[in-house]
């Protein structure tokens, strides 16, 4: 089976951004029945468009339809479920074995992907999924290679294995957390978490007037449930030898620069990995390009046979901060004035140094020696948020292409 890289796709211009710099499939949701309600997601005719997309260039894209549904939803899900075979989806990220019997039923050519949210630990829920009809189990996070492994030795040959690869991790048994419900009144598993696994926490001591008491000693308080982000690009070619065939990139609500920038570095290394599985290394720049996206600090999970312990958790902060900033987007290159055209998304200003990041090329300084706008006229500071504009490039870009600046 071919490896797979697979991309997150909040809206349109990231499932773009994801094919351009080198996923082979991304997965998304529509406006209902996915678990990251504030992602965007994509309308019924964004998806009609994502698919004519994605089929003309040959890559393909699987829809999230993991919620846990109570039975006045689905007639939507049902009407949703035809919809998706309609505008030919590869396939359906799903969780309740009630959605997956009525697939089977009212969308049959649907491929079937059992969520990681359906906690696959063994070889015998594998199995049972797998005579269930589903096509590809994304496993558990809880799971070490060799587990992995295992699992894998005891399926059928055509039933896919996907794994998580990088990104945000969950503090419950592969999403299945109630903090949010009990803590906001947002439903988790309708896809409003608000990720209190995040928060600040102190103690409060009963006796005496509520005071506050940090858990930790730091005047900050204590993240007590704040994962690192998983990372597993330095052993690439273990998973691929355990036989995993799907690396999953977690973060359909980070930016277009953060999955422009994972998805890079991933491709990268998968690539690298497949050309010479025996001899393959992690390289320096690779990991450099995943610290300069937003992260929480990094941990390898379960994956090398760990419990999940205090080295999981991130208790200094929980913010999610990186490297470098997005500043625009690429949209063309003029060759008669040697300029690189780009829609603004921060700003930026005459005398900053700037980064271009294209796929198959390392990436390109560019010291901004002059901006123009759409009239022509020069100006010193890029204010204006989605003003297309003009910088003197002795070089070439592409449409897709992303300039960022390094944090000082």
């Amino acid at each position: 089976m071919k490896t797979e890289l697979l991309s997150p796709a909040g809206n349109l211009e990231k499932l773009k951004v994801a094919c351009h710099f080198g996923a082979d499939a991304v997965y998304f949701a529509g406006k209902r029945f996915g678990l990251r309600a504030y992602a965007g997601n994509f309308s019924e005719p964004d998806m009609e468009e994502a698919f004519s997309y994605l089929h003309s260039i040959g890559k393909k894209g699987f829809v999230t339809v993991n919620v846990f549904p109570y039975d006045e939803d689905f007639a939507a899900l049902e009407e949703h479920l035809r919809f998706l075979s309609s505008v030919k989806a590869d396939g359906i990220i799903v969780t309740d074995a009630g959605v997956i019997s009525l697939a089977k039923r009212v969308a049959p050519s649907l491929e079937l992907h059992l969520s990681t949210q359906a906690n696959t630990l063994n070889s015998y829920a594998a199995a049972f999924w797998a005579d269930m009809g589903v096509k590809r189990i994304v496993l558990a996070r809880e799971l070490s290679i060799d587990r992995i492994k295992h699992i894998r030795d005891t399926l059928d040959p055509n039933v896919e294995i996907e794994c998580f690869a990088h990104g945000a991790m969950c503090i419950s048994y592969s999403g299945r957390c109630l903090l949010s419900n009990y803590l906001s009144g947002r439903d988790n598993y309708n896809g409003e978490c608000v990720q209190a696994c995040r928060w600040n926490y102190v103690i409060h001591e009963k006796s005496r007037d509520a005071r506050e008491f940090p858990i930790e000693e730091d005047d900050r308080g204590a993240y007590i449930m704040n994962s690192h982000d998983l990372k597993t690009i330095e052993f690439l070619d273990e998973l691929i030898k355990a036989g995993v065939v799907s690396f999953k990139i977690e973060g359909r609500m980070k930016t277009a620069y953060y999955v422009a920038s994972v998805t890079d570095a991933y491709r990268r290394a998968l690539d690298a990995a497949m050309a010479n599985l025996d001899g393959y290394k992690c390289r320096p720049e690779w990991e450099e390009e995943l610290s300069l996206c937003s992260n929480r600090g990094f941990t390898t999970g379960f994956m090398k046979g760990g419990k999940g312990g205090a080295e999981t958790i991130a208790y200094e902060d929980s913010r999610s901060e990186g490297g470098a900033e997005f500043i625009a987007k690429v949209l063309g290159y003029d060759f008669s004035d040697r300029c690189v055209i780009i829609e603004q998304r921060n700003r930026f200003r005459v005398g900053d140094v700037l980064e271009l990041m294209s796929p198959d090329r390392e990436v390109i300084r560019i010291p901004v020696t002059a901006i123009f706008n759409e009239n022509g006229e020069r100006i010193e500071d890029a204010l204006r948020v989605q003003e297309v504009l003009k910088i003197p490039f002795d070089g070439t870009a592409e449409e897709g292409d992303i300039l960022r600046r390094r944090k000082a």
